[in-house]
């Protein structure tokens, strides 16, 4: 998601709809990267360490973790945006 937004043109509304949008991406990052740990500690526990269970798994969660940061800000900046609305 390259595409920066400008909160301050949208309407309380779509600032609404979009804090919606970042909750269910944070919550699908948080997922996703519990279920690659998962992954991890199985393929530990059941074949020893290998590429397929430590190495792409962390490449994953770092990619969704690096993600996840990005939407945390977004999220500040649509939740500043609504209290400025809901103040005027």
């Amino acid at each position: 998601m390259s595409d920066k937004k400008d909160y301050s043109k949208l309407t309380l509304e779509e600032l609404v709809l979009e804090e919606k949008k970042a909750k269910k991406n944070e919550i699908f990052s948080a997922g996703f990267i519990g279920f690659m740990v998962g992954i991890m500690i199985y393929g530990i526990v059941k074949n020893g360490f290998g590429f397929l269970y430590i190495a792409i798994p962390l490449f994953l969660i770092f990619l969704f973790y690096k993600n996840s940061q990005t939407q945390k800000q977004n999220l500040k900046q649509i939740r500043a945006e609504i209290n400025i609305k809901r103040s005027n």
